[in-house]
């Protein structure tokens, strides 16, 4: 091997250099230049990642040194050159004030930036190549950043706003983001220190029901998706088909056909720019009250009249504990008109059971049937489209900080942040999650819950950074942002955690495990809101009423917790809130984080794995994943060899049949297929005590069956969660073949799992 290649494999002790060496003879050409030796050294690495984990560094640490060569070529030797070259060769892309900041301290930041420039050996050929593909900023085709280059770039933009201590700030954060301890959201990631600046996730909007108002609300759904938003909106307050019109004594047409003219939208406004490909996404929540809700149920079923399906539209239902108590006991439900009973969509609670009943006594309903009828249309939907999403509208509502602002109408595009929204009121998030694997003292296998905790509180002032410096889409994003200042800040590696821990996720001790951790993230983040407030000598504008100033913290609103067995002092942080206010009025929520996962090398938010080995199927290519854990205890007990490798793959990633794998192995590496979902029903209850928001908590059926589903939802509701389920998968719509193979370009024979919403990724 050439001198290059043997430089990057010093410190790997499990590559195979002769097998690499003789791999390499094999396919080389008789004149290669430096750049395409790398490049087959590369690609064989890709070939034999299963092998051993090493390999896939090495796979980094050669495509890594590429973009430093192509770099040289342009003299673009310091991070400060190539943010200066890029403001120079794209016209006004590049923010002035970044660029200006740049120029003022080029010797300190590449300072700063050269402590941290090594590639991380937490990240995996998938996770470089996902930064790669999306994130680097270029000049038309020619990539000028590498990624690390993209978390300096975020690691000044969302301290560049501070008032002392910016390069001290500055080096935390990128620190933070070397070590892979945390990121911030795809959408910060993307657009930090360019004109655009729209560093937001998510935005929950509201329309009028006249067409002012639903035309207005287009145009802002239109220009939120151009920058890079994800939309969740309530419809439920618009009147049902055949409703009189009283301007033009014409009938309503009702929701389905108004929808399909913001699914065209979604389809024609692509989100984030810059040759995005991936087409708007926008999800629209209903009542199951409304006159409309059969055909809007229907919408996302595979046949239909094309006229009446939604196909580029999510559906959420947003569902209210009457419901749920008539579907217990097969009971009859109305469906009303919102013109008829306006009120309906703000109440919850005993006051929207009264007022419901009261309108059924005047007879105002449209038509009667069984709840049972309404929530089989549901799981046919389900089983055919993994949609809707089902969330509980009362308990959202009276465990919200935001209950004195009024009524939360819905939820965002995945299901985690619950705002009060409305036609003049864009409620937004800016998300960011801790990779929680990464705080593990290996060497007692314990939890690190003091960095834990400061980490929570830098993210929780970055956060609150970006909500000043955010470029908004819309108006009323603007306004509703800096009066309310929700942030979000949720996890990832939870999996990763427990399996460095030697704890299976179906257990008791892991549900210990995650309530710590999520306690030490909220108290963490209300520390810090509740310190900016104080320095800053002024609260969020509507903290007074909220219970946040009555000293009522998320685990005081109706959850069965002992404050006693707590690990934190929150009796003085309750007195420290009360008495200094907080500075922003929602601190928590547990978001997908799918991009930013494969950045970080880590499994998904708190999901439990998919599969011990899998192929990874993206907008940037496919990746093979693997459980390198798995293969590390295999090869401690000899049992890692061809057969073994070859009987896990013909499994579709599986280890449960196979004979010599011990039972504690086959427990700790359960997937997620494979477990009893009440399990991951049990974690989200662990966690609710510590989320102010909610969670995108999906399910997963080898076959979605009506009793299964509905006990799933049933369990969900009466323990209090206020996401029932994000997506219902089942297996059949999951896996579009059956194993991952080696050989790098056939495609049959894979497990693939595809591309899930980047907006909200953190």
């Amino acid at each position: 091997m050439c001198d290059l290649i043997n430089n990057f494999i010093t410190d790997l002790n499990d590559i195979d250099a002769e097998l690499l060496s003789n791999t390499y003879s094999k396919y080389k050409k008789d004149i290669m230049t430096i750049s395409e030796t790398i490049t087959l050294y590369a690609d064989i690495c890709e070939d034999m990642l299963i092998n051993h984990k090493d390999y896939d560094i090495l796979s980094v640490r050669l495509m890594f040194h590429l973009t430093i060569l192509s770099n040289e070529e342009k003299n673009l030797l310091t991070f400060s050159s190539r943010q200066l070259y890029l403001a120079e060769h794209t016209g006004k892309f590049m923010n002035a004030q970044y660029i200006e900041f740049i120029k003022s301290n080029s010797v300190d930041i590449d300072k700063i930036y050269d402590a941290y420039s090594s590639i991380p050996t937490f990240m995996t050929l998938f996770g470089y190549m996902t930064l790669l593909g999306s994130y680097v900023l270029r000049v038309k085709k020619d990539i000028i950043e590498n990624p690390l280059d993209v978390f300096m770039r975020c690691a000044i933009w969302v301290n560049i706003y501070n008032e002392e201590n910016i390069l001290t700030e500055i080096e935390k954060t990128m620190k933070l983001f070397h070590e892979g301890k945390c990121t911030h959201a795809t959408p910060t990631l993307f657009n930090s220190g360019t004109t655009n600046g729209q560093v937001s996730s998510c935005f929950v909007i509201g329309m009028e029901d006249s067409i002012d108002g639903i035309y207005d609300t287009l145009k802002h759904s239109a220009k939120i998706s151009q920058s890079c938003g994800g939309i969740g909106m309530s419809v439920t307050n618009i009147r049902a088909a055949g409703s009189t019109i009283a301007s033009s004594n014409g009938e309503s047409s009702g929701i389905i056909q108004m929808l399909r003219v913001y699914c065209a939208t979604a389809c024609y406004v692509n989100q984030g720019g810059r040759g995005a490909k991936r087409s708007g996404a926008i999800a629209t929540f209903l009542q199951p009250w409304h006159a409309d809700i059969v055909e809007f149920i229907e919408s996302r079923l595979a046949n239909g009249h094309e006229d009446s399906l939604l196909r580029d539209l999510f559906l959420g239902m947003w569902i209210p504990d009457l419901f749920m108590k008539q579907l217990d006991i097969d009971g009859d439900w109305y469906l009303f008109c919102p013109s008829d009973c306006p009120d309906l969509n703000d109440l919850y609670g005993l006051e929207f059971e009264t007022r419901y009943q009261e309108y059924i006594e005047q007879g105002i309903y449209r038509k009667k049937v069984k709840a049972s009828y309404i929530f089989a249309l549901i799981h046919q939907t389900v089983k055919e489209s993994g949609q809707p999403y089902m969330m509980f509208k009362d308990t959202i509502n009276k465990k919200s900080n935001q209950s004195n602002m009024g009524t939360i109408r819905c939820s965002n595009l995945c299901c985690e942040i619950t705002e009060v929204s409305g036609p003049d009121k864009h409620a937004v998030c800016n998300l960011a999650s801790i990779a929680v694997n990464r705080f593990l003292i290996k060497e007692t296998k314990t939890i690190d819950i003091d960095n834990l905790l400061l980490t929570a509180k830098h993210l929780t002032k970055t956060l609150n950074n970006c909500i000043d410096i955010n470029n908004y889409p819309t108006a009323p994003s603007e306004r509703t942002n800096k009066r309310t200042r929700p942030i979000g800040i949720g996890i990832q590696g939870i999996a990763n955690l427990l399996m460095d821990m030697r704890i299976p996720y179906e257990s008791e001790n892991a549900l210990t495990i995650e309530s710590r951790v999520m306690e030490t993230i909220y108290y963490g983040s209300i520390q810090a809101s509740m310190e900016l407030s104080k320095q800053k000598g002024y609260s969020y504008d509507d903290f007074e009423g909220s219970h946040f100033s009555k000293g009522e913290f998320q685990f005081n609103l109706g959850y069965d917790i002992d404050e006693s067995n707590l690990l934190h002092d929150w009796e003085s942080l309750r007195k420290d809130v009360m008495k200094y206010g907080m500075l922003n009025s929602l601190v928590t929520a547990l978001m997908p984080t799918a991009s930013t996962s494969q950045i970080m090398g880590n499994t998904e938010c708190f999901e439990p794995i998919t599969s011990n080995c899998f192929l990874r199927k993206t907008s940037y290519g496919s990746f093979k994943c693997i459980n390198y854990n798995l293969i590390d205890d295999l090869k401690k007990l000899n049992l890692w060899n061809v057969e073994m490798k070859n009987q896990i793959i013909s499994e579709k990633g599986s280890i449960q049949n196979i004979e010599s794998i011990p039972n504690e192995l086959k427990d700790l590496y359960r997937s997620v297929w494979e477990m009893k979902q009440v399990w991951l029903m049990k974690h989200a209850k662990a966690r609710a005590p510590f989320v102010d928001q909610s969670q995108s908590m999906n399910l997963y059926f080898s076959e979605v069956k009506y009793d299964k589903f509905k006990s799933a939802m049933m369990y969900a509701w009466k323990n209090g969660l206020k996401t029932g389920s994000y997506y219902t998968r089942s297996r059949a719509i999951h896996d579009a073949t059956d194993r991952i193979t080696e050989t790098k370009n056939t495609e049959s024979n894979k497990i693939i799992i595809n591309d899930a919403c980047e907006m909200c990724s953190a």
